[in-house]
């Protein structure tokens, strides 16, 4: 090949072809395009050409491999109008980066690397772990590894850190079927945290989608994260990505031009239709993607299916995701973009999470996103929360939680696997410090404490923050135990935070979205601290495996079936089954559970539940064998009671105030 020539409007971005790199790039809008080769240390301008081949709105060149290789740095210069009150931000004076760029070098400017794809896979394959059988672990790249004594100093808070094998097999040890890494898709942090000598340490400000981020790396971004996902593969575990598409780190009209902005604003981003010069905000964070545009669509099509064919992910979690289903009217659950996602072979089989919720007007679409779609459900956290935490939770929206949520999700023909239920995430306390703080104790943020939610549904058991009380340290362990156990016994998907297996605390701050430091990085000598609660978490994951009760593919009922059984019964602290009035008695703090087990050796489950500050006798229901204790959240042994070690229970069960107990028979 001639050293320059058009190249190839196919496929976007910069690909090295063995003979040189084809560079390809839309804007529908701009007037001309440069080509700028950079150097990669001082990132001075090394050469610039005109990109002269234009396909509709894709321009185009090739390079010769003695002007371009895997390796060599680049950006763009785009010229065209500026004019903000019709959409137009072109600023020629700006390096661009691309948006389809697979590495991105954190230098000054910014800018895009040519990537050579190979990497040795081997025998990697996805786990392809059934929705009914997950357990998703939400966790942060570096905070998870940054402590870890186990992990060698060099890879601590890396994609390696998180592919060794310690680390591994603490996921393995609870039964993590998927981890859902918080945004790893190359972010860089706001001007107004860097100018309070703070950083996004969350990720949720995004660049350039197809690059992992650099921060994570050692030397390669690219084939460190896929050492990571093979590593994860091996051991049976999925990797989901909490992708940001609703919005960009360019913020408002005021905010820096990076990339789409000064390629085409118009066309990537939604602008109020009174003032172009402003963007919609529907996000929060300044400006919203235009998903509404076939371009915009496309590329983000192109960049999920980039991730799974290439980087060999299996889902994807989407932040704010009512921002892709949006048109003039609001949210759209026939939308264009899902579409799109159903009609791309590569995306059939991955996991698809929504956050259903964004901003905007009409912004909280829990329970609207299609068929084969789950999503986060805020209702169960809430619900769940209120009962153990206040005096303002009501029995019956426990119990439908626990369920299910069919009353949100058995519309479309949805499984309660539409539902991934959490009782604490990234976004919030941790499960430590919601049961020891009654407010948010934000002030390392800079923000005079008022970010964060206020709304918390949490208890601190009578002291705020770090307590030497015996009685306090006892009520809090059992609580942080009662909220674990409704979580991994409901119906749908459990995700579990890093570190509340044991006890992890960012010190009641509840919003450390801008702490990189020991705030936020998961303590690991907690583990030997909170042994009790690691090991109660450990048998918790055991029970949901060996009892498919707990993993159904449809919701609970409680009408009976053909064999004359219900699949479950609801009783109350009299031993009867609950009764319209039973439902609804104020401050009823007390229920029993009865799960049929329609196979194996055990035909019945019986879950106790009491909220209320006194201590309960729980008459059992009839067995011939008597019952055996599974857990009791108020004992110390998580296994005391079982037959093996102690007699059987019949007639009545002695149920602690703020306990719960699962028994078999």
């Amino acid at each position: 090949m001639t050293t320059i020539s058009p190249g190839s409007p196919h496929p976007l971005g910069a690909t090295w072809t063995g003979q040189g790199v084809n560079f390809a790039v839309f804007s529908a809008h701009a007037e001309r395009v440069e080509l700028c080769l950079l150097d990669p240390s001082s990132g001075a301008e090394l050469s610039c050409h005109p990109v002269s081949a234009r396909s509709g709105d894709i321009w185009h060149i090739a390079l010769a491999a003695d002007l371009a290789t895997a390796g060599t740095c680049y950006a763009y210069r785009v010229h065209g109008p500026q004019r903000p009150e019709e959409g137009h931000r072109f600023d020629s004076g700006r390096l661009l980066i691309d948006p389809y760029a697979h590495e991105l070098v954190l230098s000054e400017p910014l800018c895009g690397r040519v990537r050579n794809a190979s990497f040795d896979w081997g025998a990697d394959r996805p786990p392809s772990i059934p929705w009914r059988d997950s357990l998703i672990y939400e966790l942060h790249v570096k905070g998870f590894t940054r402590l870890h004594p186990q992990v060698p100093p060099e890879m601590r808070g890396t994609y390696l850190g998180l592919a060794c094998e310690p680390v591994i097999e603490h996921l393995r040890g609870i039964g993590v079927t998927a981890v859902q890494l918080l945004p790893v898709q190359a972010f860089v942090s706001e001007d107004f945290l860097r100018e309070r000598k703070l950083d996004n340490y969350w990720g949720y400000n995004s660049l350039a989608w197809f690059a992992p981020a650099a921060q994570y790396a050692m030397h390669d971004p690219v084939n460190e994260f896929k050492a990571m996902v093979k590593a994860l593969h091996a051991a049976g575990i999925e990797v989901i990505l909490d992708v940001v598409f609703n919005h960009t780190a360019e913020g408002n009209e005021s905010g820096p031009t990076l990339s789409l902005r000064g390629f085409d604003n118009s066309i990537y981003y939604r602008l109020q239709r009174e003032d172009k010069g402003r963007y919609e905000n529907l996000t929060g964070c300044g400006n919203t993607l235009n998903c509404e545009h076939p371009v915009v669509r496309a590329l983000l099509i192109d960049c999920l299916k980039y991730w799974v064919e290439e980087m060999h992910v299996d889902g994807f979690r989407f932040d704010l995701a009512p921002v892709l289903a949006r048109d003039d009217h609001g949210f759209n659950a026939k939308s264009a973009f899902f579409a799109a996602i159903r009609a791309e072979p590569s995306l059939a089989y991955v996991k698809l999470i929504a956050e259903p919720w964004d901003v905007g007007p009409g912004g909280y679409q829990l329970g609207a996103f299609p068929n084969g779609w789950s999503e986060w459900n805020d209702r169960y956290r809430d619900n769940v929360r209120a009962f153990w935490n206040t005096d303002t939770g009501r029995m019956g929206e426990l119990a439908e939680r626990i369920a299910g949520s069919s009353d949100v999700f058995r519309h479309r023909s949805r499984k309660p696997s539409a539902s991934v239920n959490f009782i604490t995430s990234h976004d919030g306390f941790t499960l430590r410090d919601l049961v020891s703080y009654n407010h948010r104790h934000n002030a390392a943020n800079l923000e005079n404490g008022a970010d964060g939610h206020s709304h918390n549904l949490s208890w601190n058991c009578g002291v705020e923050g770090d307590s030497t009380d015996a009685g306090i340290q006892a009520l809090r362990l059992r609580q942080m135990k009662n909220l674990l156990a409704t979580l991994f016994l409901s119906q749908g998907v459990p995700m579990l935070q890093a570190g509340d297996e044991f006890a992890r605390t960012q010190a009641g701050n509840n919003n450390a979205y801008c702490q990189d430091n020991e705030i936020s990085w998961v303590d690991w000598s907690f583990v030997e601290r909170h042994a009790q609660l690691l090991q109660f978490v450990q048998r918790l994951s055991r029970i949901r495996c060996a009892y498919a009760v707990f993993r159904r593919e449809t919701f609970l009922k409680g009408g009976a079936r053909r064999a004359g059984s219900k699949d479950v019964s609801w009783l109350s602290v009299h031993g009867g089954e609950m009764g319209d009035a039973d439902w609804q008695q104020p401050g009823l703090r007390v229920l029993g559970i009865k799960f049929a087990v329609p196979q194996g050796p055990v035909s019945t489950l019986l879950l106790l539940v009491n909220a209320g500050f006194e201590t309960r006798e729980f008459p059992l229901p009839d067995s011939a064998d008597g019952w055996r204790v599974l857990f009791d959240t108020a004992r110390l042994d998580p296994g005391a009671g079982n037959c093996q070690t102690a007699a059987c229970i019949r007639d009545v069960y002695r149920l602690e105030s703020h306990s719960m107990a699962l028994l078999e028979a």
